[in-house]
């Protein structure tokens, strides 16, 4: 904005006033799918009144025609009138990725995004002059133990898998096919989580072996939840940090360095590089900054959330590189997707 401010814009900041209204943007989302709207329009054969809504997800009518209203304003569902009465049906979009039932639902994702994310970024201004994530102010955890706050129940637990699996049945495809993975046969994504990427690994490279590790309790988990029938994925558990790491050509480590400082980031990266084949190889999956810090906005965003959440931040390619280099590996690659998250190969 700032390098193409309008005299419209010095006359009245348009501009500014949608930026500081996203956050009530973000929650209409949230609190429908809370509510179960988008189910619910889903499942309609023909459009609702807000009366019905009501009804049947047991809100005020007031209250839920001014939630539907608004979510036809920023034209996630559509309305008709008929005989004074608003009927409200969902767009293409809103049973895409807002429904539960869709294969590309992004439900976990706005779910924890809403109850666990939200009330971290409440905090935000804490994180900023502290330079310290808020989960003690937040969830009354201590700071030093990111994944006890994150997993601080099985409910928490459940909602971050679902974040992570939603995340990757949106990205996962261009992220695997960022480069041509082929001559690795043998593939393991380090905290894999519910294998949602590595699944998207042995779609796209069904002679390769792949395999998720991870902490015991989230592959117990990823098992009884997440799994598929004839699941092309195998489970091993683990701890990528202290216990020993199985062998492979190729190690997937995506969303986990932005989540520590370089110190321990460096620790994980010369341990992979250690059993590491030669002419193996790691595949980070990060949300890379602009190197003259003009964005991308979207991982700018993701490197907040690390400072309010976690311990690490996004970093832009060049520091990716420089850890790699530092720790053995040689020939880095760089791929932007031009989607949320962009992929870097190195190989040892």
């Amino acid at each position: 904005m700032a390098e193409h401010l309008s005299q419209s814009e010095l006359d009245y900041p348009f501009k500014l006033l949608e930026y500081f209204n996203g956050f009530r943007v973000s929650k209409v989302i949230f609190s429908a799918c809370e509510l179960g709207v988008f189910d619910l329009l889903l499942k309609s054969q023909e459009p609702l009144s807000a009366q019905h809504v009501a009804r049947e997800l047991s809100t005020s009518v007031d209250g839920m025609e001014s939630l539907l209203d608004a979510l036809v304003g920023i034209e996630i569902l559509e309305v008709e009138t008929t005989d004074g009465t608003a009927f409200y049906s969902s767009t293409d979009v809103a049973n895409l990725y807002l429904a539960k039932g869709s294969g590309k639902s992004l439900h976990d994702m706005i779910v924890y995004y809403s109850q666990t994310i939200y009330p971290l970024w409440n905090n935000m201004a804490d994180a900023v002059r502290d330079g310290k994530n808020q989960n003690e102010k937040t969830f009354g955890l201590p700071s030093e133990e990111i994944f006890q706050a994150i997993y601080r129940s099985e409910g928490e637990m459940l909602k971050f898998m679902g974040l992570m699996n939603s995340s990757w049945v949106l990205d996962g495809h261009d992220i695997v096919t960022a480069f041509n993975l082929s001559c690795f046969q043998t593939i393991v994504d380090l905290g894999g989580c519910t294998g949602a990427l590595a699944r998207e690994v042995a779609k796209a490279y069904p002679s390769s072996s792949v395999t998720v590790f991870d902490l015991p309790k989230i592959v117990e988990t990823a098992q009884k939840h997440f799994c598929q029938e004839n699941d092309a994925v195998s489970f091993q558990s683990g701890d990528f940090f202290e216990g020993e790491i199985p062998p492979a050509d190729l190690y997937v480590l995506a969303r986990i360095i932005h989540d520590w400082p370089e110190e321990k980031s460096l620790k994980l990266l010369k341990r992979i590089y250690d059993v590491c084949k030669p002419g193996g190889g790691v595949l980070l999956v990060e949300a890379l900054l602009f190197e003259n810090r003009r964005g991308p906005v979207m991982a700018q965003l993701f490197s907040l959330n690390m400072l309010v959440q976690t311990e690490g931040k996004e970093r832009p390619p060049s520091d990716y590189t420089h850890m790699l280099e530092k720790t053995g590996f040689s020939n880095v690659q760089v791929c932007r997707t031009g989607k949320s998250y962009d992929a870097i190969l190195a190989i040892r």
